[in-house]
């Protein structure tokens, strides 16, 4: 008997991403109130197999020889109750086959567990004629992530990577076979072993992914079933200073200051382990406790000689707007020496005095104890979230198949979020399942220019299992008895400034230095590269947003967005930063001669804004670029609006202003403004806002934006909101309208940006606006005549200087030609006459053309000082 059943739910379909939307987006509230038990329509059932289609290219397949099949949630897995995707069905006696869209499996009951004889998946889309069996290997899988660095020298590690969920070999199959599940109690959802006796699970329970190389979807497939990747708070985008350093309460009160001082912006204070009692320990003391493990390594009890009120200390970093995390090592339970030690052993029924409660977080009423008595108290001060730095062994005792990096994550993360805040945590990867508990502590790596080299990769590969905010220590860990190398340290910071996370850290090694003012060579860039990052907030929260909307982190390999690009899997070293940036962070010093850094990139299609050069570039291309110690490679697709901050103290303070940065170049360009409280989880229930701002070249010399009127709205929104127009490589406007009507605007060009500020009136939420900006050059005449200059002015102010005392070696005076003069004067002409800008620019090309026969002709200076000026200037030979 044969029949053929097809089925369409067009308005479930919208009812069902409506609920996926609210359900599958939470922790402790995704994994208590998400639906683990399929659709019925969706599952299909022969013999001792089911096979539930959850969408078109994702498809659950199970194997059980009592025909018991698994409801509840496993660990990863919380959420299999999507809308039924389209399907056709054909029984033909033992054999089953199934087809949507984009996959046809093919099942025969022959009795016996799934194998290449009798399953078999074909791809109906993606590289080839795809065929996956049981038997299928899958030697493309582009990989995920792994627990931890730590050790770590550089590349390899890349071979330890776990596999991801995207594969080049068009799928990727995820065995859930093992995996623990979720008890669905609605207290506390709980971890509960797959099988009653705590032996293997003989069924089979297989995820295929079967996606060809639609990236992106398996992402967001991924997340509908395993839930989605949280929006962290948004002090977590800003600077996190931390060190594994004995400090005390003056000394972070300093060291505040001296951040401060020096204008550098901070968000989030860590405090290592030190700031309690350690009983002695030291690396030269490794005195092992009763449990096992070092004595001193776990402690609740604050350190008194150090922070003799620690309450009062607390209260101080909120006074300061500081976000602060104190690191913890539970392995060791709860220590006899501990000042709540008592409280804990009574609480929890402990009846042996004298020893050590043992770390037992499998167990929900010593875990509910132990959140109540050690943690909730400085919670109570203000202690925001916990740095959990697990070394120790890595499975549960009472549930070996329970990793303890995974439960912890779990619990901390949702102990937190019970409490009503925006909850984050600080730990390694625990596995698939992971990503719904940011932040990763990638671990202690060593401080080399290939660790440096190869975590961008690592960074963005994780995006392969959801996994989007990756923390590392910028400037390495383990120093390997060398004194802290500055330009290595400052391109770390730069890379840190395009991580999801930027946090400066290093182990107790007095040769290591993570204060930035400690380098004055390298200090300014330093700087700059954290408030390039500060500048970049309002941009990278939004990009965080649609982390979460979409699944696929805002950190990325290129081949999410060019799967059809063999470049894009070959440049490692560069990825996505967001939907209009690339990065592709120096990893490697500054040749002796030149001090610039080779960098080989690839970028796509289309043209694309340098912003450290200000140098429009066709993509499409291979190109060799080499940047100087204060440029990054960051690269902005033509015509974007980049939503940015003025500068800023830190993160919790909300500017009176923002700035829309209107880059160069195309036709025009769109973003989407997006704000809301920033700490809670409001924005999971639609309390949000976005504003939609588009530019458009009008042909000539004229160019349009507008501002549309704000969509939704959060608790504490403003009424209002200030703009200011950042129109890179553009002259002053001759005329700026409003709605039609020409005003009087203040702008302001800023020589070293190569930039005009255009400030607006203020504008309600509820309106609109559209600006148009009459130039007296035309934009493409502007694109050419700016091109490339701002990178230009700075490097011929450094070089000015070299050459002034290379030239007092040989010459008392010191004296420079008029052509270098002139060059660096540009600067200060732009100063003190913004309107002439373009006609500086046409002077400015012209003399370049002659600069580098004018230092070869330099008589008092030897020409090994003044040819690598003229490679440090890039210029070109007459």
């Amino acid at each position: 008997m044969t029949y053929r059943l097809t089925r369409r739910h067009p308005v479930l379909f919208l009812l069902m991403v409506w609920c996926v939307c609210c359900i599958a987006s939470r922790s402790w509230a995704a994994v208590s109130t998400a639906q683990p038990k399929a659709n019925p329509e969706a599952m299909v059932t022969l013999g001792n197999a089911r096979f539930t289609l959850l969408t078109s290219q994702l498809v659950r397949m199970e194997y059980s020889d009592t025909q018991t099949f698994e409801e509840r949630a496993s660990l990863t897995f919380i959420n299999r109750r999507l809308p039924t995707p389209r399907f056709t069905q054909v029984r033909q006696g033992k054999q089953l086959r199934l087809q949507t869209a984009h996959f046809e499996l093919t099942y025969t009951d022959d009795g016996q567990r799934f194998h290449a004889g009798n399953l078999q998946v074909r791809l109906l889309s993606g590289p080839g004629n795809t065929l996956w069996t049981p038997a299928s290997q899958d030697p493309h899988n582009l990989k995920g992530t792994l627990r931890t660095l730590d050790q770590a020298k550089g590349w390899n590690f890349a071979e330890k990577l776990e596999q991801g969920l995207i594969s080049r070999s068009g799928w990727a199959l995820v065995d859930d076979s093992q995996n623990n599940l979720f008890d669905g109690a609605k207290d506390w959802n709980w971890v509960t072993p797959r099988t009653a006796d705590g032996q293997p699970n003989r069924a089979i329970d297989w995820y295929l992914f079967a996606h060809g190389n639609h990236f992106k979807q398996a992402l967001y497939d991924f997340t509908q079933v395993a839930g989605k990747i949280p929006l962290p708070p948004k002090y977590a985008f800003g600077y996190w200073w931390s060190r594994y350093w004995i400090y005390n309460d003056r000394e972070m009160r300093e060291l505040v200051k001296n951040l401060r001082d020096f204008h550098i912006p901070l968000d989030v204070l860590i405090i290592d382990m030190d700031w309690h009692e350690t009983y002695g320990f030291t690396g030269k003391n490794l005195v092992k406790d009763p449990q096992g493990e070092w004595r001193g390594w776990t402690g609740y009890t604050w350190n008194k000689q150090l922070f003799p009120e620690p309450e009062k200390f607390i209260a101080w970093t909120n006074q300061q707007h500081l976000k602060t995390a104190l690191n913890l090592h539970p392995a060791s339970g709860v220590p006899t020496m501990e000042e709540k030690y008592a409280e804990f052993a009574k609480a929890y029924g402990f009846d042996k005095p004298g020893e050590y409660i043992p770390f037992n977080m499998s167990e929900k009423k010593w875990a509910q104890t132990y959140f109540k008595t050690l943690l909730q108290p400085m919670q109570d001060w203000g202690v925001d979230f916990w740095w959990l730095d697990w070394q120790q062994f890595l499975q549960d005792k009472k549930i070996p198949s329970l990793s303890n990096t995974w439960w912890l994550n779990y619990t901390f993360f949702t102990n937190l979020e019970s409490t009503g805040k925006r909850p984050m945590i600080f730990h390694r990867w625990g596995g698939l399942g992971n990503h719904r508990y940011p932040i990763g502590f990638s671990g202690d790596a060593h401080t080399t220019w290939e660790t440096l080299d190869f975590e961008p990769w690592f960074t963005a590969t994780a995006a392969n299992v959801g996994y989007s905010y990756w923390s590392h220590d910028i400037g390495g860990h383990v120093s390997n008895d060398k004194p802290t190398d500055g330009e290595m340290y400052l391109r770390w910071i730069q890379f840190g400034a395009l991580s999801p996370i930027l946090r400066t850290h290093a182990s107790k090694i007095s040769l290591i230095e993570r204060r930035p003012w400690m380098f004055p060579q390298h200090f300014s860039a330093m700087r700059d590269a954290i408030q390039l990052r500060y500048s970049l907030a309002p941009y990278i929260y939004a990009e965080a947003r649609k982390t979460y909307d979409s699944g696929l982190a805002f950190v990325h390999p290129l081949y999410y967005d060019y799967p059809e690009q063999e470049l894009a899997y070959s440049y490692k070293s560069q990825y996505a930063f967001g939907e209009q940036m690339i990065a592709a962070p120096i990893t490697t010093p500054v040749a002796a001669k030149t001090q610039l850094a080779e960098k080989k990139v690839w970028l796509p299609q289309g043209d694309w804004f340098e912003l450290s050069s200000g140098s429009l570039l066709t993509g499409d291309a291979e190109l060799l670029r080499r940047y100087a110690l204060h440029e990054i490679p960051l690269f902005v697709k033509a015509g974007s609006i980049i939503p940015s901050n003025p500068q800023v103290q830190n993160l919790q303070q909300r500017p009176e202003q923002q700035i829309l940065t209107v880059v160069p170049g195309g036709p025009g360009g769109s973003t989407q403004l997006y704000e809301d409280d920033e700490s809670s989880n409001a924005y999971q229930n639609g309390k949000f806002t976005t504003r939609a701002v588009s530019s458009q070249q009008l042909g000539g010399q004229r160019l349009k934006i507008h501002i549309a009127a704000t969509v939704g709205s959060y608790q504490g929104m403003p009424n209002s909101q200030r703009f200011t127009l950042k129109l890179l490589n553009r002259e002053l406007p001759s005329s700026v309208q409003v709605n039609g009507i020409k005003q009087q605007l203040v702008t302001e060009f800023l020589p070293q940006e190569m930039a005009t500020l255009v400030h607006l009136p203020p504008l309600a939420r509820h309106a609109s606006a559209s600006i148009t900006l009459e130039f007296e050059h035309s934009l493409s005449q502007q694109d050419r005549l700016f091109d490339g200059n701002k990178g230009f002015l700075q490097r011929v102010h450094m070089a000015t200087e070299q050459l002034k005392f290379a030239s007092a070696l040989s010459d008392w005076g010191g004296t420079l030609p008029n052509a270098v003069y002139e060059a660096g004067n540009v600067t200060n002409l732009l100063q003190y006459h913004p309107h002439n800008a373009a006609r500086y620019m046409v002077q400015l090309n012209a003399q370049k053309k002659s600069l580098r026969s004018t230092l070869q002709s330099l008589p008092y200076v030897k020409p090994e000082i003044t040819m690598p000026l003229a490679d440090f200037l890039e210029l070109e030979s007459p």
